[in-house]
């Protein structure tokens, strides 16, 4: 208990700052209020809210929220403008009797845009720091061509500059020298924590529903934490208030379904009770064999996977919102003769949002659960399992200060039980099984003048079930030298609880269990430099980032960004591949590394990313390249790891044809220099002895071979590069445009990049073959 009540302290002493705060800045009038798409009722995002008058303002939060805090006594102009959205302008009057007036905004849509206004990512630039972020929204995503022709989020994830994909089939993201499971995905603030199908090229998100995507690859804030990598956090748009609506789509690849609209209608034209459903289904078990044929000769495509969302979304006099949500996923690879991989998902929670008719707080909670099971079957080896039970309950805070500064605050309280079962390449079995609780507050403070954005926060990650606790401080600074070049910085301590049940040294992984931090590891660890870390209790991971870089507007609609990283991953958890022995008291003089089932690792992470931007009426251009490079240090040696890619370049152009714009053509090509691998230096006879010390074996003839392995590696794969194409055709039908033709081409060139080569046969597995695929999607 005494372990618990620390960081609650910790938590009521920074509410009671906040509170002081609050108190002092509540003497003031502040304008404060919603922005709504007047069509669908939805909010909308990062509109510009601009008092003209004062020639100041605030940018719309992802629920159409904003505060504009101490306004003095007047009759003012108040201005929203969005890129989708033409301009709505009110009178509001300040009377200096009230702490808040509050307004909404219903805008409309507007296609043609005949006046230029500031967009909300200009404005952001401006008042927010932004390292390493990308941003993206439903429209964006739709742009980047997939697999297929289906437009996926995974497609957004893989292009983001230092983001590196090891492959096509099954292949895993790694984000600037992070692995997988370093990287935390977040649905409407719940963790996800498969988000990727085995198939490698789908997600488990449905793209119709994405409101935003916020993609950080290092240096995030302090409301973020419980991965020392990345974090994707994807927010959900509600159902349609005004009308009963939806989307079927069919494609070689998959079918989907989308539902949504009003329950009832309310007598407060504010309030609203709504729902949307989704749900997709995997078709290539039945498609591949009769469609792609020449697929079949490469074990086919033995991919199944159904996914299934449901949400309904209460609000409550445009000030207030519930919503209730659940979904189920289930995946299944069964490779013959080889493998039979299956996992399943389940879960639901709530969120709410609150704004409190006397407070400048906007509240915003959220309390959910989920299970996550994963098996996998092969020939002739012991079946492996993993699964994790958890939930997460958070509440979070925020206000307004002058100029766009923002106070925000919360704690966030996580429990979960894990249990997996494995083994490493000998036959030594490694399993564990666990339950964690982590209570996580936060404090964050941003501060914007003319030309400063300042951001300074702390989080502290404790670790109740291992009483450990990660103070983590934050920070993040911009400088706006001019109206065209900013210059930024942000770097902080992270920590996370989680550890994969699998090797970084594969390739490969197929089975990707996770586990909570093991105790099961070496006591000491020597680093790279020479210095001993004693008393190891757990696996606990933690790392450092350090990130510079700058912004540059080159024109109205082309934008740069430049980024330099550093990662210090200074303790990471490993499942140990060199366990010889069992951890019993007859091998007490056996040093821990050959006979814990976890080691320790440090790591360094360090490269360029470049983006190049232009967005107009007509064309959509994304230029990325990243050079990295990535080690690790295991105690004896440092390696270069699996992902270790040197250059990597993503190239996205989409063109509008026709008068109305809605004739959408795009390109995706994508190189990426060779990935480590460790050779084969020889073969050897191996013996068996099979009557022990007396078996004749200089007259045997062992017929089992085993392999003599090169340093670990030392050796690079050839480049990998890809060109992906596709064509959306709309049908007019009595002037709307309900059926759309998607035309999609995986692989244009059939270019023959290397997956997998066995060691023994020398058979060369490649990566995805030229994939011509068509859909159809009606909207209604």
């Amino acid at each position: 208990m005494h372990h618990i009540l620390k960081p609650m302290r910790l938590y009521f002493t920074l509410f009671l700052f906040s509170f002081g705060i609050q108190s002092f800045t509540a003497q003031t009038t502040t304008i404060r209020g919603f922005v709504y798409d007047k069509e669908t009722g939805e909010p909308a995002p990062f509109a510009k809210i601009f008092i003209v008058e004062l020639s100041s303002g605030a940018v719309a939060d992802l629920n159409g929220f904003f505060s504009i805090p101490r306004i003095p006594v007047g009759l003012y102009t108040v201005e929203a403008t969005s890129v989708q959205f033409s301009k709505n302008t009110m009178k509001v009057e300040v009377t200096g009797k009230q702490l808040f007036v509050e307004i909404r905004f219903d805008m409309v849509s507007d296609k043609v845009m005949n006046e230029v206004v500031i967009s909300a990512e200009q404005q952001q630039q401006t008042t927010q720091v932004q390292t390493s972020i990308t941003r993206m929204d439903q429209a964006q995503v739709e742009r980047i061509p997939s697999i297929g022709g289906e437009s996926d989020v995974l497609a957004a994830f893989s292009i983001t500059p230092g983001v590196v994909t090891t492959g096509d089939q099954g292949g895993q993201l790694y984000v600037r020298g992070g692995t997988p499971i370093q990287n935390r995905t977040l649905l409407d603030g719940m963790t996800i924590y498969s988000p990727f199908h085995s198939i490698g090229f789908f997600s488990v998100f449905e793209t119709e529903l994405i409101k935003n995507v916020d993609i950080y690859t290092g240096g995030f804030s302090a409301k973020y934490g419980g991965r020392i990598s990345s974090v994707v956090d994807i927010t959900y748009r509600d159902g349609n208030k005004s009308k009963f609506s939806g989307k079927a789509s069919l494609s070689p690849f998959m079918a989907r379904l989308i539902l949504e609209g009003p329950i009832a209608k309310l007598k407060d034209e504010r309030s609203s009770l709504t729902y949307v459903v989704s749900g997709k289904q995997s078709l290539l078990k039945q498609t591949a064999k009769p469609l792609y044929p020449y697929m079949n000769d490469r074990n086919g495509l033995p991919f199944n996977f159904t996914d299934i969302y449901a949400k309904m979304t209460a609000n409550i006099g445009g000030r207030s919102k519930v919503s209730v949500f659940g979904f189920g996923m289930h995946d299944g690879a069964n490779f013959s003769d080889i493998a039979n991989l299956n996992w399943k998902s389940y879960g639901g929670g709530m969120n709410f949002s609150v704004l409190p008719s006397n407070s400048p707080l906007f509240i915003k909670g959220h309390v959910n659960a989920s299970n996550y099971q994963l098996s996998l079957s092969e020939n002739n080896l012991p079946p492996r399992f993993s699964s994790i039970n958890g939930f997460e309950m958070g509440f979070d805070f925020s206000y307004a200060t002058v100029n766009s500064g923002e106070v925000a605050f919360g704690i966030n309280v996580e429990g979960f039980s894990t249990n997996f079962e494995t083994f490493n390449e000998i036959g030594r079995v490694i399993k564990d099984e666990n339950f964690s609780t982590e209570i996580n507050p936060y404090f964050n403070y941003r501060y914007v003048s003319t030309r400063w954005v300042v951001e300074a926060g702390f989080r502290l990650q404790y670790y109740a079930s291992y009483s450990t606790a990660s103070p983590e401080p934050r920070a993040g600074i911009k400088f706006n030298a001019s109206d065209k070049f900013r210059i930024k910085a942000s770097g902080g301590r992270y920590s996370q609880n989680f550890t994969s049940a699998n090797s970084d040294r594969d390739v490969v992984n197929l089975f990707n269990g996770l586990l909570s931090a093991p105790t099961n590891v070496q006591s000491n660890f020597v680093n790279e430099n020479g210095q001993v870390s004693e008393g190891i209790r757990n696996g606990i991971q933690y790392a450092w980032h350090a990130i510079a870089g700058f912004e540059l507007d080159l024109t109205e609609n082309i934008s740069l960004n430049v980024e330099g990283y550093y990662k210090y991953f200074d303790k990471l958890s490993n499942i140990n591949l060199n366990k010889l022995y069992d951890d019993l008291a007859q091998f007490s003089l056996i040093d821990d590394v050959f006979k814990k089932d976890f080691i320790i690792e440090s790591g360094k992470a360090y490269g360029l990313d470049i983006l190049l931007k232009q967005s107009t009426e007509r064309t959509f251009l994304w230029l990325g390249y990243s050079w990295g490079k990535v080690t690790r240090w295991d105690g004896f040696m440092s390696y270069a790891t699996v992902f270790d890619r040197r250059h990597n370049i993503n190239l996205v152009f989409t063109y509008l044809f026709g008068a109305k714009k809605n004739i959408e053509v795009s390109a995706r090509w994508n190189y990426g220099s060779g990935l480590p691998f460790t050779p084969t230096a020889g073969f050897y006879a191996s013996e068996t002895f099979p009557n022990g010390v007396s078996s004749e074996y200089l007259a045997s003839n062992p017929s089992y071979v085993e392999t003599i392995l090169g340093g670990l590696n030392s050796k690079r794969l050839p480049d990998y590069h890809r060109l992906d194409i596709s064509v959306k055709y709309p049908i007019t039908i009595k002037d709307k445009e309900p059926l759309e033709i998607s035309f999609g081409i995986t692989n244009v060139y059939n270019r023959q990049n290397i997956f997998y080569i066995n060691r023994l046969t020398s058979q060369v597995i490649y990566q995805l073959p030229i994939l011509p695929s068509i859909g159809l999607s009606y909207r209604w």
